[in-house]
């Protein structure tokens, strides 16, 4: 019985096993999640921060920050209840803005959060 002929049978019989090669460079492992997630991720959210940054005033802005973005949520932390009360009077309106100018993101929501 040749090789190709044995080969054969244990395929027809269930026993041949596939080996395949497990090992993978951490380097090329670390890349695919970067082009898969990553850059997906920051190239649509990247736009909410630009805007965000031009929106709100830059003494208000030093007391904020975009620490999340996610099913349709904006997650805004902000350093005194004082800066999250002023940022709640505007957030509809903050809201309507990044909506319009970002609608990749498919914003709903702005919670503030004191950190």
């Amino acid at each position: 019985m040749d090789e190709d002929e044995q080969l054969l049978r244990d395929a027809v019989k269930g026993r041949l096993v596939k080996k395949f090669d497990r090992t993978a460079k951490v380097g090329d492992v670390a890349q695919m999640f970067v082009t898969k997630w990553v850059s997906p991720r920051q190239a649509k959210f990247s736009a909410v921060i630009e805007v965000w940054s031009q929106l709100i005033p830059a003494e208000l802005c030093k007391h904020c920050e975009i620490v999340d973005v996610s099913g349709g949520r904006l997650k805004v932390s902000v350093d005194s209840p004082s800066y999250k009360y002023e940022l709640q009077l505007c957030s509809s309106e903050l809201l309507k803005e990044l909506q319009q100018q970002c609608p990749r993101a498919r914003l709903t929501e702005i919670k503030f959060v004191v950190a």
